[in-house]
């Protein structure tokens, strides 16, 4: 239980899963006769608002050979919270391969990750150019593949929800002052989290036999078919692709024959 190790880099990949979905985002910029003079690639990065509007106010001057570029967009995980509605079983488990063995893997818990992205801009034009570069994709969620699990290859679609939009200027002071125009969007991720990962204690499944009867009660019925699978190769272990063999075998009415139960081997 507690203290044994084990991390899936869940919650990481889920951060820069959504990171990702705004590092290449443009700008442009037209003069009079409606022709593109300057594209802009927009630049993103991870933090708090606050540490970048320190660095506005700390670079106010702009004689400074160096400035923070806007504009800019940074995210952050702000929360994480157990959600109740998507619950499981807390003791229902599935069975999933490694490619060469078979784990036991106890249902994910699930658990919402809130996000925050800040659009900062100069120019109130730069961050409508932005704005609808994202919101069209998100009514209000957007479906993101996350490679959850790499051991067991387990891959789920987590939807990125958009809770909420906020608009301030901070612009403050002289006209020597920087200007800067922040969007805050704030974002819903809808993640699972897994437990250890165990190897399963039961063998693989390498016959399947099924007897038909024409009566619902087997126990008196006569056995009229019995369909058969087994591998093409018997030593085939998960994730092998190698076919099945399958016989149907057909028994005569006159003699008695009396159901067998199935057997996996």
């Amino acid at each position: 239980m507690l203290g044994t190790y084990y991390y899936h880099e869940i919650i990481r990949k889920t951060i820069i899963s959504f990171g990702t979905l705004f590092n290449d985002i443009h700008i442009r910029h037209k003069n009079n006769s409606d022709n593109v003079i300057s594209e802009m690639k927009v630049g993103l990065s991870y933090g708090p608002m606050q540490k970048f509007l320190a660095k506005l106010e700390q670079q106010s001057d702009l004689t400074k050979p160096v400035a923070i570029t806007l504009p800019r967009m940074s995210f952050e995980m702000g929360s994480i919270q157990y959600d109740s509605t998507r619950k499981t079983g807390i003791t229902q488990t599935f069975k999933a391969s490694d490619g060469s063995n078979l784990k036991k893997v106890f249902m994910p818990v699930p658990y919402n990750i809130g996000f925050e992205l800040n659009i900062f801009t100069k120019l109130n034009d730069d961050a409508l150019q932005i704005i609808e570069q994202i919101l069209p994709y998100f009514q209000p969620s957007f479906n993101l593949t996350v490679d959850l699990v790499n051991s067991i290859g387990e891959k789920r679609d987590i939807p990125i929800i958009l809770d909420s939009i906020d608009f301030q200027d901070d612009y403050e002071g002289s006209f020597q002052e920087r200007r800067a125009l922040i969007y805050t969007l704030r974002f819903t991720a809808k993640t699972y989290l897994f437990g250890p990962i165990a190897d399963s204690t039961e063998g693989l499944i390498r016959k399947v036999q099924v007897d038909v009867h024409s009566e619902t009660n087997t126990k008196t019925a006569k056995r009229e078919m019995r369909y058969t699978a087994v591998p093409d190769l018997i030593t085939a272990q998960p994730g092998d692709d190698f076919g099945f063999d399958e016989t149907w075998e057909a028994f005569s009415d006159s003699k008695d024959y009396s159901p067998t139960k199935q057997t996996d081997i």
